[in-house]
């Protein structure tokens, strides 16, 4: 036998380069066509999609981010930021982040809401000055098309700074002090009263709430949603305890009101009403039996805890659709004002309320 016969046959040459021509000439469309599909261009028809796909596959075409850049100045890159000036946020990574049930749910939600967009999400921290400072900087010389931000604490200076920089941003729910920015929110008031009146609908009359850090929109907002609910249901006094949203603060809140005799207390988010069930299982307090607990948020903290906690649902996956779609359209038309959207939020009935 010939040695050459045992040889393997030799691997095909892998494709050569390809060009937009080269697949709109395959699909049998324009190039124009081709250069919509390629870059995420909305208003095409489906079986040109298909074609151009079918086209691309067949070609090995890989699209050249950097001329795709200089022809249309944009980089396909958009920041997701979670900002505050918090300081037990000083020594978090991103690990911490992605570890805390809401931010993760909040990031995932936004990170996966780009990608079928074929824009590549870059998630970044700013916790002090300088950080904020190169998120802005990052995005005026060209590295990226815009931010999408979610703003941890209420005296955050971020969105008032990428405002001024004429930065495309988008924040998650309403900023707690004025500004000229788009933001996404749910209707945390219409939250609180959900809250109310389903610890009422339970036959609970001495209700309490933890709140969150008042100075923040959205735990203000929970607050004068359920105290106004309270209101209209003819209970005119209601215990309130300060929380900041962690679980101990929770626990700590929660001993305050079961001092003060509670059958139902809403918890402003879902790691204090983990806190607050806690709390009274230490004490032998049943949950719901002696006393309801409702949370907020809808995170996986109220399915681990035991009753599970029934919850207001703030539509996150919803939200951050929504977000993105809102700054791609500030790219694409810089001078659109700013615009406000609010989502409605849902009750949850779960094991402890």
């Amino acid at each position: 036998m010939d040695p050459d016969d045992a040889r393997p046959a030799p691997l095909p040459d892998p494709p050569t380069a390809s060009t937009l021509e080269e697949v709109a000439r395959i699909a049998g469309v324009s190039r124009a066509s081709v250069s919509r599909v390629v870059n995420g261009k909305s208003g095409i028809a489906p079986h040109i999609v298909e074609a151009v796909m079918a086209a691309i596959a067949a070609t090995g075409y890989v699209p050249n981010r950097a001329a795709r850049t200089l022809v249309t100045r944009r980089t396909g890159i958009v920041l997701v930021v979670v900002s505050g000036t918090d300081t037990s946020m000083r020594e978090w990574g991103i690990g911490e982040v992605l570890a805390d049930p809401f931010f993760a749910r909040v990031a995932g939600g936004l990170m996966g809401s780009l990608r079928p967009r074929n824009v590549d999400p870059v998630l970044m921290l700013a916790v002090d000055q300088a950080e904020r400072e190169r998120v802005v900087n990052y995005v005026r010389e060209g590295n990226a098309d815009g931010v999408l931000l979610v703003s941890a604490e209420a005296n955050d200076t971020l969105p008032a700074m990428l405002s001024s920089a004429k930065v495309p941003v988008v924040l998650f729910s309403r900023p707690s002090t004025p500004a000229p920015i788009s933001y996404v929110d749910v209707d945390n008031r219409a939250g609180g009263g959900l809250a109310a009146e389903h610890l009422f609908s339970r036959g609970c009359r001495r209700l309490g709430i933890i709140t969150g850090p008042t100075e923040v929109a959205g735990a203000e907002d929970r607050l004068t949603g359920f105290l106004a609910a309270t209101r209209r249901l003819g209970l005119d006094e209601v215990a309130t305890a300060a929380g900041t949203f962690s679980v101990d603060s929770g626990s700590h809140a929660m001993i305050q009101l079961l001092a003060q005799g509670v059958d139902g207390v809403f918890a402003s988010n879902d790691n204090m009403a983990v806190g607050a069930i806690l709390a009274a299982h230490e004490r032998g307090v049943d949950v719901p039996g002696d006393v309801a607990v409702i949370g907020y948020d809808d995170t996986i903290a109220a399915l681990m805890c035991r009753p599970t906690v029934t919850t207001i649902r703030q539509p996150i996956e919803a939200v951050a659709a929504e977000m993105t779609r809102l700054l791609l359209d500030i790219v694409d038309d810089p001078g659109m004002p700013p615009r406000h959207e609010v989502l409605a939020p849902e009750l949850i009935v779960r094991g402890s309320a």
